[in-house]
């Protein structure tokens, strides 16, 4: 048996940042579900004006169940605001909606990163579910090739997570945009949103840096098979 060095080194560290990326969100999901917006408006109702401003009144509005949930679907072109989110006229509740909004738009107006982003997901999917066992099967049977297939595999992943960042990056930006041309947040609250999104958008950068740790991970690994 190897001693998996990498995982003190790379993986602990990064589920550590993790974590406290998650608990930033929590906290301020927390802080900001409990201020109500200045306009009045609920998530849904920002929403929908959002997307008719941008020209996207076609685009559908559902309820999802569950507790930030929300996402918006571009096979069926529809926005789904989750339980916590939709009737809720928060701070929170209004960036959330908006940020879902700025998905439609570059969906509609085909920003490319999206594009390769959506087109990638099935691809995504297999290769993160089959580099692991392919990797260690191939590391405890001595198999250079099915290790070095194990690393491809996940290195797909980690470009999926990576092309992740400035779809998310930019779809917050897009929203506070929105927000402010449509005067739905108020001057007060534009430092409260921008943490908002900020604090949601700095998980997507906890992923990267799990994947990426990961990688190094199997790296140290290999290499230390081949040294053996």
């Amino acid at each position: 048996m190897l001693f998996d060095q990498g995982y003190f080194l790379f993986v602990i560290p990064a589920m550590i940042f993790a974590m406290w990326a998650q608990a930033k969100v929590r906290s301020a999901y927390n802080t900001y579900s409990r201020l109500l917006s200045q306009s009045g408006r609920t998530a849904v109702e920002v929403a929908a004006s959002l997307l008719r401003n941008a020209g996207l009144g076609d685009v559908r509005i559902e309820r999802q169940r569950g507790h930030l949930t929300d996402h918006y679907d571009p096979r069926s072109r529809t926005l789904r605001l989750s339980d916590s989110t939709y009737n809720s006229a928060s701070v929170a509740a209004i960036a959330i909606a908006a940020h879902e909004v700025g998905h439609a738009v570059q969906h509609s107006v085909g920003y490319a990163p999206l594009a390769i982003r959506n087109g990638l997901v099935p691809v995504a999917q297999f290769t993160s579910q089959a580099a692991f066992p392919l990797f260690f099967i191939g590391l405890f049977t001595n198999s250079g090739f099915l290790m070095d297939l194990g690393l491809l595999f996940f290195l797909g992943a980690v470009l999926f997570q990576a092309i992740t960042l400035p779809v998310e990056f930019n779809a917050s930006r897009r929203a506070m945009d929105m927000l402010q041309v449509s005067g739905y947040v108020a001057p007060a609250e534009v430092v409260p949103v921008g943490n908002m999104l900020n604090a949601a958008a700095l998980t997507y950068v906890a992923g990267m840096a799990v994947a990426v740790a990961q990688l190094l991970r199997l790296l140290v690994l290999r290499g230390a098979r081949d040294r053996d």
